[in-house]
């Protein structure tokens, strides 16, 4: 990963504001964040239950560029879901793609082999073709 640019090209990936890039030691953002989805139309929030916000483990000292999300955005790589101040991209999904999504936070800190975090199941699901079906699924009225 490219940390620092001495060619004058802009940064994708940069440390966060309050990272210290001389002092590596306690600077990363840790624990359990909330992140807000932008959106009702995001693979990954009908993945969690259609919540408007899931809460998950973070342990990392990088973000995306803010100054460059608007042109992601252009190229169809939406950035579904936020921090609660609006500040820091957590979650990005490219459209017309069968199953294209990153996250900022670890979802296998909360993956089991009975219950796999919702980004896993969807990565799976979409490789044996049943990944519309299910959101579809998911979707319906309940019968009861």
């Amino acid at each position: 990963m490219v940390r620092h640019s001495t060619s004058g090209n802009t940064l994708i990936v940069i440390d966060m504001p309050e990272h210290n890039p001389g002092n590596l030691g306690g600077t990363m953002r840790l624990g359990l964040r909330r992140t807000v989805f932008k959106t009702e139309n995001s693979i990954l929030r009908k993945l969690y239950g259609d919540v408007p916000f899931i809460e998950e483990r973070h342990r990392h000292r990088y973000e995306v560029n803010p100054n460059l999300i608007s042109h992601f955005e252009q190229k169809d790589l939406s950035f579904v879901g936020q921090d609660v101040d609006g500040k820091r991209m957590e979650i990005i999904e490219l459209a017309n793609h069968p199953y294209f999504v990153g996250v900022q936070f670890h979802p296998e800190f909360s993956s089991r082999p009975m219950k796999p975090s919702p980004p896993y199941l969807g990565l799976l699901l979409a490789a044996t073709g049943n990944l519309s079906a299910y959101l579809q699924q998911m979707c319906k009225p309940s019968s009861r």
